[in-house]
């Protein structure tokens, strides 16, 4: 049996941000009759799962409000408006962390909440790092980290990170990490 696909009839535009657009769509159901759908519309983001030649991740400490607690994540960043997630990763890598690649390798493009957001994510490992200057943007308070790839690896496995894009680069990465090591 074919997956039933809504039709939208119609649109209302609920709130417009700086980061988020919220909207309500009026869509058809299967059984003919409608429904409501709310959809937080944002651009996405890159994601740096950076790693050292010696094996250390790269991350980053960082206060997030919808939670109201210090989140320890890989570094990340929005995709402005017609940007290329590839020029999206490089350019937080470095305002975030002040390193640079040699090798920037697209993993995977992941939806991290597909039932009510149009967010996109592109994880990325990144290798053959420098060191540099940060750029932090005015609003930001980050720390930076390197800890032992495995390490996280292993603290990802036992529950203790809790950023979704950390958890899904890291896995993803570890197969690549330790063939490289």
């Amino acid at each position: 049996m074919k997956p039933f696909e809504e039709k939208t009839l119609e649109t209302e535009r609920i709130y417009e941000g700086r980061v988020i657009n919220l909207r309500k769509d009026k869509v058809t159901v299967r059984d003919g009759r409608t429904s409501w759908r709310e959809v937080v519309e944002n651009n996405g983001g890159a994601v740096a799962v950076a790693v050292t030649a010696e094996g250390e991740l790269i991350m980053v400490r960082q206060f997030r409000k919808p939670f109201d607690r210090v989140m320890l994540e890989v570094p990340a960043g929005k995709i402005e408006p017609g940007e290329d997630p590839d020029n999206t990763v490089r350019r937080e890598l470095r305002e975030e962390t002040g390193f640079t690649a040699d090798s920037y390798e697209l993993l995977a493009e992941m939806f991290p909440s597909v039932g009510y957001t149009t967010e996109r994510l592109f994880i990325y490992l990144c290798t053959g790092l420098h060191k540099g200057d940060t750029d932090f943007d005015y609003n930001e308070s980050i720390e930076i980290y390197k800890y032992d790839f495995e390490k996280i690896y292993q603290d990802v496995i036992d529950g203790k990170i809790h950023d979704g894009k950390t958890i899904a680069g890291v896995l993803l990465a570890a197969p690549k990490v330790r063939s490289l090591l």
